[in-house]
């Protein structure tokens, strides 16, 4: 097969004409727009009882729902059966990852290959579901509070509230299953990974009315440096989550060709990435301040709201600096399960002038150390981006598109650049140009 020839064509057309001619390809683009189809009638089947006009107002003064909307890839605005999301399984899914190197049984199972994933995947999913029920539960329970609820549903584990709630409850938590179901459908089908490009058609569907906000809020002109702002950002997200720092790997291994041993060598490089921790450090934060406004709904203190809301200056201070921490903390948990420097032994790999095992393992607990707090203050930057926003345009519902827009933008940018490098191999393997090279 000859290598195809872009032509006059943009480079960036042509590849996506190309990708469109093989059948295969094709077939897993189309699959992949079928099921966020799907998912967005999901999205706007809304449990029993809903007072949508409540429910407009409160996203509409409240921040803080907003980012939990984000996460629910927009379900949650219309309290639909889908309202969680994938977050509970993302919750799980975190959680699994702090006990495998905790639980002796788990760690075992996590050097077992494929079937140890497989297995572990599965204790996922069952972790899944009592959290999915915890955290609508606690979220039905908001909700009332707020006065979403028509007059007739009422919330509650006693009395005539017990069978509304169990049926609200467990559509939610069938709806989270069935999107989980879709995400995994589209990561063994389709194009991408699942999850993230179910919370991605989510916040893609939300961008036209979160325009419409920010431009009855701030005008055109705010509307243009608001516009700017996020440009800006994306492009200082793309250049950082595409950074890494090489470390060269030499590899020697002996062969015994014809009676005789003949020494091989050869050189590759571990990428150590400055954002190695994507943006479950956001989603900690995040999750970390919004229980002071929980509490505070609990007990009515208006001071611990005004004290912990998006309007003062302590909210964001708290916001960059658990980034940093929670950014620290994950990479850190996630770089030791990997055990690079016995890997590295293991298959008769070094890196020039350091000691296998033990010497480079501190050398690469060093330089994740050095490399990761460019991906904190990076991470940390996006998360108070939005203080940029009320600076250069002013009012809080410009402050609040930026609040969901930044942490929106980590999502939109890492799923484009997922899905094209998928894209790019799939053609270069049938000798395609792609989009990247």
């Amino acid at each position: 097969m000859q290598r195809a020839q872009s032509g006059s064509k943009p480079k960036l057309f042509q590849a996506m004409i190309d990708a469109f001619r093989l059948p295969d390809l094709r077939r897993k683009l189309l699959f992949t727009f079928a099921m966020l189809v799907i998912f967005r009638f999901v999205a706007h089947v809304p449990v029993p009882g809903v007072d949508q006009d409540a429910l407009a107002t409160l996203f509409e003064t409240e921040p803080l729902w907003g980012m939990l909307d984000l996460f629910s890839g927009g379900a949650m605005r219309y309290l639909s059966v889908a309202a969680m999301g994938v977050y509970p399984y993302i919750t799980a899914s975190i959680v699994m990852q702090l006990l495998v190197p905790v639980i002796p049984r788990l760690h075992a199972l996590s050097r077992e290959g494929e079937e140890g994933r497989r297995k572990i995947n599965q204790y996922t999913h069952w972790l899944m579901v009592p959290m999915a029920m915890l955290q609508g539960y606690g979220q039905l329970i908001l909700f009332q509070r707020e006065g979403v609820f028509q007059e007739t549903i009422k919330i509650g584990l006693s009395g005539d509230a017990l069978l509304p709630t169990a049926a609200v409850l467990f559509s939610m938590v069938a709806g989270t299953v069935f999107l989980v179901w879709i995400g995994e459908r589209i990561t063994e089908s389709g194009i991408g990974n699942g999850i993230s490009i179910i919370i991605f058609g989510g916040i893609v569907a939300g961008l036209p009315g979160n325009i419409g906000r920010a431009l009855v809020s701030s005008g055109t002109f705010g509307l243009i440096k608001l516009v700017i702002l996020l440009v800006a950002i994306t492009l200082f997200i793309v250049f950082v989550s595409e950074a890494v720092r090489r470390i060269p790997v030499q590899y020697s291994r002996s062969l015994f060709r014809g009676g005789r041993m003949y020494r091989q060598s050869g050189g590759t490089h571990i990428p150590m990435r400055v954002n190695s921790a994507g943006m479950i450090p956001l989603i900690f934060a995040y999750a970390f301040l919004m229980f002071p406004s929980v509490i505070a709904g609990y007990v009515g203190s208006v001071f611990i709201q005004d004290l912990f809301g998006v309007e003062g200056y302590l909210y964001w201070v708290l916001l960059f600096f658990l980034v940093v921490g929670f950014t620290f903390f994950y990479t850190m948990v996630i770089f030791q399960q990997q055990n690079l420097a016995e890997t590295l032994q293991r298959q008769g790999g070094f890196i020039p002038g350091i000691r296998p095992g033990r010497p480079t393992a501190d050398y690469l607990n060093r330089v994740i150390v050095r490399v990761t707090w460019g991906g904190a203050f990076f991470l940390a930057a996006v998360a108070v981006a939005p203080l940029l926003s009320r600076w250069l345009v002013g009012g809080i519902e410009a402050t609040t598109l930026m609040l969901i827009s930044a942490a929106g933008l980590l999502i939109v940018v890492g799923v484009v650049l997922d899905t094209m490098r998928q894209i790019e191999a799939q053609l270069l393997m049938r000798q395609y140009e792609g989009f990247i090279r």
